[in-house]
């Protein structure tokens, strides 16, 4: 399949990626019914780690089993599917060439005392990536943190190696710990400013949450009174993390959230297309549905990203 010029458009803005690299972000681009269109539906399925596997899987039980949420990715058409290291590997060989996979390379768990110092364990590398046929790593940052620091390193390391050997490098940035409030954590000012740090730190797709229209710091908000920044609505809130991620020049996608209702999740896609995002990372609102009100709910965001809905 050739490239579209929507995807060679996306690529140009890596300006420094080997061929390897672009060719696995290419792989992502032009995968499944959102094909060549620059826009991306992917499965992350990462949540047993941080919730535990009853609390992830219980509503829907055959999500227990990796092969499901593989099979899940291809049969829905999305754009790639993300996972820790084990379950990759449990469905590796059956799958191989089916979807491109993103290796989740750290995680945390709520077992932990996370608080000001969240962190989370590095439990992938690289080579795992490239033994899977990986097309991606993914990590995860807390800026706020007082571990971010540390965490920054680990992916500076993690990324070098990464594109050294041809592949693409997703950012998860999610502010929390330190002096970060709760509400703060989805706060415009403070998901704009992460989802700028984690295109300084060299990222080739960004995942951010969803931002409310709060502001958390007092330095920002008198200079989003002052040059009149406009957070009134959730499009125009996307609109400004994708002008902050270097004015559109990175792909960013946003997280599903927590499950809730379908008119709302609808909604929510809507105002995340009509910001100018590149799409959208949905797990817990696809994975706790049974199978056949997945692959519904998946379609009509695939449709609503096609503008069909």
């Amino acid at each position: 399949m050739s490239l579209t010029t929507t995807v060679k458009r996306i690529l140009d803005g890596y300006e420094s990626d080997n061929p390897g690299t672009k060719a696995n972000l290419a792989r992502m681009l032009m995968q499944g019914r959102l094909g060549g269109t620059g826009k991306l539906v992917i499965l992350p399925v990462d949540q047993g780690f941080e919730h535990g596997p009853a609390r992830s899987f219980a509503p829907n039980p055959d999500a227990y089993d990796p092969h499901y949420h593989y099979q899940l990715a291809v049969d829905a058409g999305l754009s790639a599917y993300a996972a820790p290291l084990g379950p990759l590997e449990a469905g590796a060989a059956t799958f191989a060439g089916a979807i491109p996979t993103i290796l989740k390379v750290n995680s945390a768990n709520s077992l932990s005392r996370e608080k000001e110092a969240a962190d989370q364990a590095i439990t992938g590398s690289v080579k795992d990536a490239l033994r899977l046929g990986c097309s991606a790593i993914g990590f995860t940052i807390y800026p706020g943190s007082d571990k971010a620091y540390d965490m920054m390193e680990d992916i500076r390391a993690m990324a070098e190696e990464a594109k050294a050997n041809g592949l693409a490098v997703v950012i998860w940035s999610y502010p929390r710990g330190g002096n970060v409030s709760k509400d703060g954590e989805t706060a415009i000012d403070i998901v704009a400013y992460a989802a700028h740090m984690a295109a300084l730190l060299g990222a080739h797709i960004i995942k951010v949450k969803p931002p409310t229209d709060l502001i958390e710091q007092d330095e920002a908000r008198k200079v989003y009174q002052k040059y009149d920044i406009d957070v009134s609505t959730l499009t125009a809130r996307i609109r400004h993390v994708v002008q902050s991620c270097f004015n559109g020049r990175r792909i960013v996608v946003f997280s599903g959230g927590a499950s809730k209702g379908l008119d709302g999740l609808y909604n929510e896609i809507r105002e995340i297309r009509d910001g100018g995002a590149n799409g959208s990372i949905i797990g817990r609102n696809t994975f706790q549905r049974p199978r056949e009100e997945a692959l519904a709910m998946l379609d009509m965001i695939i449709r609503i990203y096609q503008h069909e809905a």
